[in-house]
């Protein structure tokens, strides 16, 4: 499919032809944009004048390549695109009938599920009920959850890039990556890891009080290297993208035995899930005082994270995706896991 886009790096309304399919969606999740990014298509975000929510573009923290172009939002009516990306309630519910033409509302969708219902865990119903839409879990246990209406519903699992270096684990302590943990309170584990803090040496960095610094995204494998694990409380989440990229840069990984995060971590070979928080304690205590344990298992947890959730694996998943949608190819023959029977 051929169409013209409008060139991000160009002021005027002038365009150029490609044969790359055209992916319109918004800046939700800057990181999993990022590794969205890395296939062989065309994003397109809207940009306004106030770089609101899903609203502010590129911006300054990812390396977005040349295939992602900001678009301002009084000339998204006026593009071609091939398909229509939601990744949250307001860009479906809302957004679309202000932004996007009548034609554009009838191209191919697909709605990018983040999370797990935050309502009822087991009944809660996803907004989307067009049988046109295909929905996306970027977990099993998201779409095992979540009450899916019956629709088109698959999983495409997490893929992070290999980063250029690899785990020291020097530092006698390990780091939690949670962007306001402290303020989400018990649903992020704040009380789990202030409790085991006051026992083992932790670092927790990002947004929000008790991190000892934000850490942006591409500095991130850098800063996460020398520590001994990887920790992450949280009791009821998606499976964070941090968690997938400490164990691919090679570090062992503590959690909860909850969520994906249960079918990840495998005890004794790439890190200790339990909901026994004093076991967790004290097999944060065994990594400490044991190297050659923890470097082990780092080995392991970098082998399991590009096995399962090498970019390459990502960005093939989704390309054929949206090439289903958009009649490129025959669904009998794609390659992505499909869970149609989860209602």
């Amino acid at each position: 499919m051929t169409v013209a886009t409008y060139n991000s790096n160009d002021t005027s309304k002038e365009a150029w032809r490609s044969e790359k399919l055209k992916i319109f969606t918004w800046h939700i999740h800057g990181s999993y944009l990022f590794y969205l990014s890395q296939g062989d298509y065309e994003i397109y975000i809207p940009i306004d004048l106030k770089r609101s929510a899903g609203y502010y573009g590129r911006g300054e923290t990812f390396p977005f390549g040349n295939n992602v172009h900001e678009v301002p939002v009084e000339l998204v009516k006026e593009l071609e695109f091939d398909i229509i990306l939601f990744q949250d309630d307001k860009n479906y519910l809302s957004d679309q009938f202000s932004i996007l033409s009548a034609s554009q509302r009838n191209l191919p969708k697909i709605y990018l599920e983040h999370d797990p219902p935050w309502g009822h865990p087991t009944n809660e119903q996803h907004p989307v009920k067009d049988d046109n839409v295909t929905l996306v879990h970027v977990t099993h246990f998201n779409a095992m959850m979540w009450d899916n209406n019956g629709l088109d519903t698959r999983v495409i699992e997490h893929g992070v890039m290999k980063p250029d270096v690899t785990a020291t684990l020097e530092q006698d302590k390990g780091i939690v990556v949670v962007n306001h943990l402290i303020e989400r309170g018990r649903i992020a584990g704040a009380d789990i890891f202030e409790k085991i803090s006051r026992e083992i040496p932790l670092d927790l960095v990002g947004m929000g009080k008790g991190t000892i610094r934000e850490v942006i995204h591409p500095q991130l494998p850098s800063f996460m290297a020398s520590y001994r694990f990887f920790f992450n409380p949280m009791r009821y989440t998606s499976l964070g993208l941090a968690l997938c990229e400490a164990m691919m840069l090679g570090l062992p990984v503590i959690g909860t035995a909850t969520t994906e995060q249960a079918c990840v971590v495998e005890n004794g070979v790439d890190g200790f899930v339990s909901s026994d928080i004093n076991k967790l304690r004290d097999k944060m205590r065994m990594l400490i005082s044991d190297l050659d344990v923890a470097w082990q298992m780092g080995q392991n947890a970098r082998k399991k994270a590009e096995e399962r959730f090498n970019i390459n694996r990502f960005t093939t998943e989704w390309s054929a995706l949206f090439a289903e949608k958009c009649g490129k190819i025959n669904h009998q023959n794609n390659h992505h896991e499909t869970t149609d029977s989860i209602n």
